[in-house]
């Protein structure tokens, strides 16, 4: 390395959506020229894909990627003789929608040991096979609104099983607020870039009893 703190030293690479796009789509990569002091420098990036079986730059000046196959790609951006780290790119099969695998309305028992509802399942579907690994985002609303005793468990994100199947629970907290009549559950089955899955989202309702 020379010791002009003007020339870009290092490329600072950035993928939407965590890398992660469905079979078909487009994903459009960014990435910074940096100089010796860490700055941003203009530059023009050029891309290119490791893997052109999974993923191809059809256009070297953007960056522009688009999915060709199921499976891990990667991408380089480079400038003059600097190229980046390899980046890799994580394309899924495209998922046709979203379903309920169990009743939408469950009763639970405050007062019981367990006070914890039925699992509130949920399906990803690619045809007509469970599609595994993806993301369920479960919300809940209370009502009437109050600060409550339950709860959603598992309390960590949820992704779906090697059958395509996410659950959550509503419990009771111990020693916390008072029950609620009822919880209102969203459930939602999102792409890589946010937007809902047909039949997203999908609502339960969990009564309490004294």
């Amino acid at each position: 390395m020379g010791t002009d703190l003007n020339q870009v030293v290092a490329l600072e690479v950035v993928l939407p959506d965590s890398g992660r796009m469905e079979l078909g789509d487009t994903l459009h990569p960014g990435a910074r020229a940096l100089d010796g002091r860490g700055d941003s420098v203009a530059a023009q990036v050029y891309w290119s894909s490791l893997d052109t079986a999974i993923v191809t730059v059809p256009d070297s000046a953007t960056g522009v990627t688009l999915a060709k196959a199921v499976g891990t790609g990667r991408l380089q951006a480079r400038f003059g003789g600097l190229r980046s780290n390899p980046e890799n790119v994580i394309v899924l099969a495209h998922l046709d929608s979203a379903t309920v695998a169990a009743p939408l309305r469950d009763t639970v028992t405050a007062s019981a040991p367990d006070s914890l509802s039925d699992s509130l399942l949920v399906k990803a579907w690619v045809g007509t096979s469970g599609a595994p690994g993806r993301s369920v985002e479960y919300t809940m609303a209370i009502y009437p609104p109050a600060d409550s005793s339950v709860t959603l468990l598992p309390k960590a994100p949820v992704q779906t099983d090697a059958t395509g199947i996410a659950f959550k629970r509503v419990g009771v907290k111990p020693g916390g607020g008072p029950r609620p009549d009822s919880v209102v559950v969203t459930a939602r089955v999102r792409r890589p870039n946010g937007s809902d899955v047909p039949g997203s989202p999908m609502t339960f309702v969990v009564e309490f009893r004294p």
